[in-house]
């Protein structure tokens, strides 16, 4: 499966996507927004959606709103692409900050459900960074759980360990 990135999670890229997720930066969701449509524009066909990856509630509050699907709303704009958020988190899990690859696994397995898929519908899946790719798997096998056909993902950036 596809899975493409507007950038490295590095430098100056870290430092914005770090001050647009933690720390209220939303001035800088056009700009990240710009990189993550660069990325996805391949993977966009007739029949496209965004589905975004969810943001616990609690999350969300913590950042004022869900950053991901602020990002893929921005995106989908740019390209002409909905925006269906077809995935919600069934279970709490924990922050993935600081949990190895088999943790962010073990943490995200079965924790996300997905609602029924849209006939004609591709799937292209948003989230802000890759690290393990254990957030975009359980996004995968949700969606498809429900019927859905998964084109590719696109994030924003990409740990350089990827």
């Amino acid at each position: 499966m596809p899975v493409v990135a507007g950038g490295r999670y590095a430098g100056g890229l870290r430092v914005a996507v770090l001050r647009y997720k933690e720390r209220g930066r939303h001035d800088l969701a056009d700009p990240l927004a710009a990189l993550l449509a660069g990325a996805a524009a391949g993977l966009v066909a007739p029949g496209t959606v965004f589905v975004p990856v969810p943001s616990s509630r609690a999350a969300a509050r913590r950042r004022g709103g869900d950053h991901v699907h602020r990002l893929a709303r921005r995106a989908g704009r740019r390209l002409g692409v909905p925006i269906v958020p077809a995935l919600r988190l069934v279970r709490a899990v924990r922050d993935s900050a600081g949990l190895g690859a088999g943790e962010r696994h073990a943490n995200l397995s079965g924790a996300m459900a997905a609602r029924p898929a849209m006939p004609g519908a591709a799937a292209v899946i948003v989230d802000d960074i890759v690290t393990s790719g254990a957030t975009l798997a359980e996004s995968i096998r949700a969606l498809r759980s429900a019927g859905w056909l998964v084109a590719g993902a696109a994030t924003v950036a990409v740990t350089p360990r990827m």
